[in-house]
């Protein structure tokens, strides 16, 4: 058996003592047990004098403030208590449900969602070339495959790409914007694939956020947001500004709000930066074409704009991209305002989120400028190479004249009308729950209804530290198992309360989980209900419970 060499110790050993340990017997050849017989992992330290102790470097007083600052609401306390309770289940815990059904999060694939079998085919191909040789594959699969692969290093899915991404994958994307935009020209130099849609916001706004004081760069976002703009203006320390979206008019961009804030923001910072989510997220609302029209015309800013096309329900709705309308209004416009739009693999229809595949285009960006993106993107070297390979088949998808066309348009039509089934759903269940008033769900993938929340409860979670919101949430996932996100993560007016859920789930499973969410919501009303005097048309007083109209 061996131990640890004491005369070394004897030797180096200043400071702590080691206590002499056994290693684990080894009789195999000194390869196999090399690396665990020096393993420091394997050593326990110590300590005969305290004083010695090295303090330690990072600690949370002296950690990146900004750091501190982040937060994301998506992944937030409630997320973690959910993963919590879950493993307690695992382990035989006793609650008054059999799983957690996590809402919190557009994981399409986590809630059932099924693959789409092409944009599988293809990465696969691409991932283990030896199967171009499979009948089982088809042909169209194939020959996207191996255009992927001529454009990689050594023809590998392994080797790194340029940082801007594989050529042929960025000129398939600027075929896919030119016909979603109808014939607008899309330049492919001017795509840059990405870490998903979140690594490219961020790239942006590091080129953007310059100033100190009142110069310092300020960043416009709608009011309830996605979490990672503010996570990422805290980070940066940009200034934040907030926008509010009109809730009483099915979350619309207000004009005059958007005026408002940025006069406001004026005084205190420069504006530079506006953001605009299409459908939104959370509310899933789609902008209407002549609120793109005013945008474009009414600020001088540069505008980040984050998309979720393919997902459109209303048949009301339409989506319009910037581009497409800055295009329309004329050279004054295309060739001037400075746009930076973003797409992922992980929404639309194929919900292939752990691909972490993304892409932006970028309009107007000064040439020097450019290539200092470039410089930028160069020191992470490259986005994943298969999440490229899924976002080229995303905008590639099987022609009406190829093999796998018929398959495709089946599956991409049942995801898309099972989420216009949901998104109906929702909005029906929800808008039957006293208390409870739910916008239609006109895109994206979430509801973001508003609860009513009776002030003893407010009084409670203020007790608590913690937003009415959140301590609706946490007494929801305690009883339900039904985790979703406070609405005070996402911004909101004051005085309101609003949850996001997502619409993933199956259709059977979102009905079990908006049944309890209804019962829930009526016992917690119940539980923090204020019993008030009223007169009856005899003249004596009666106990009348405060409901919401």
């Amino acid at each position: 058996m061996g131990f640890v060499n004491k005369g070394f110790l004897k030797k180096h050993g200043a400071g702590p003592t080691y206590k002499m340990i056994r290693c684990d017997l080894m009789t195999g050849p000194t390869e196999q047990y090399g690396l665990k017989r020096f393993s420091t992992a394997e050593a326990t330290v110590e300590t005969s004098d305290p004083a010695r102790m090295r303090e330690k470097t990072l600690t949370m007083a002296t950690l990146n403030p900004q750091v501190k600052a982040v937060e994301y609401a998506v992944r937030g306390p409630i997320v973690i208590k959910a993963g919590d309770i879950e493993r307690g289940l695992q382990q035989g815990v006793k609650q008054p449900f059999t799983e957690v059904i996590k809402a919190n999060i557009g994981d399409a694939h986590a809630m059932g969602q099924q693959p789409i079998t092409f944009v599988r085919q293809v990465v696969a191909l691409c991932c283990f070339p030896e199967l171009l040789d499979s009948p089982t594959f088809p042909d169209d699969a194939k020959q996207r495959a191996q255009r992927i692969l001529q454009d990689c290093g050594g023809r590998s899915l392994g080797s790194y790409s340029a940082s801007q991404g594989v050529e042929c994958v960025r000129k398939d994307i600027a075929d896919y914007i030119t016909h979603r935009d109808q014939g607008v020209p899309s330049d492919w130099n001017n795509i840059y694939l990405t870490t998903g849609a979140s690594d490219g916001i961020m790239s942006i706004l590091k080129l953007l956020v310059s100033g100190q004081g009142r110069s310092r760069t300020g960043v416009m976002i709608p009011i309830p947001q996605y979490p990672l703009y503010s996570a990422a203006i805290s980070e940066l320390e940009a200034v934040r500004i907030n926008y509010y979206l009109d809730e009483a008019n099915c979350w619309a961009l207000d004009i005059e709000e958007l005026q408002r804030a940025y006069l406001t923001a004026k005084e205190h910072c420069q504006p530079k930066v506006l953001c605009i989510i299409n459908p939104g997220n959370p509310t899933g609302t789609i902008l209407l074409i002549f609120m793109v029209e005013t945008v474009s015309n009414l600020v001088t800013l540069y505008l980040l704009e984050l998309v979720y096309q393919d997902n459109v329900y209303s048949s009301d709705c339409q989506f319009h991209s910037f581009k497409k309308v800055l295009y329309e209004m004329g050279p004054e416009y295309f060739n001037n305002v400075e746009l930076a739009s973003f797409h992922s693999t992980s929404k639309g229809y194929t919900g292939e989120c752990g691909f972490r595949g993304g892409y932006m285009e970028v309009l107007n960006m000064d040439t020097q400028v450019m290539a200092q993106l470039v410089k930028l993107l160069s020191v992470r070297l490259c986005p994943p190479v298969s999440g490229q390979a899924a976002m080229d088949v995303i905008v590639n998808p099987p022609r009406e004249h190829e093999p796998s066309y018929a398959q495709f348009t089946k599956e991409k039509s049942s995801v898309l009308d099972a989420l216009a089934h949901k998104a109906s759903l929702t909005e029906q269940i929800l808008n039957s729950v006293p208390g409870i008033k739910c916008n239609p769900v006109q895109g994206a993938m979430y509801a973001f209804p508003q609860i009513f929340i009776p002030p003893p409860a407010i009084q409670e979670a203020q007790s608590l530290s913690m937003a009415p919101d959140m301590l609706y949430c946490l007494k929801l996932l305690e009883e339900t198992g039904i985790c979703v996100v406070p609405g005070s993560g996402f911004g909101q007016k004051e005085g309101t309360y609003h949850f996001r859920m997502t619409i993933l789930p199956s259709p059977e499973k979102l009905k079990v989980l908006l049944e309890k969410l209804k019962e829930f919501h009526l016992r917690f009303l119940e539980e923090y209900s204020q019993p008030e005097p009223q007169i009856t048309s005899q003249g004596q007083h009666r106990e009348m419970s405060k409901q919401p109209d």
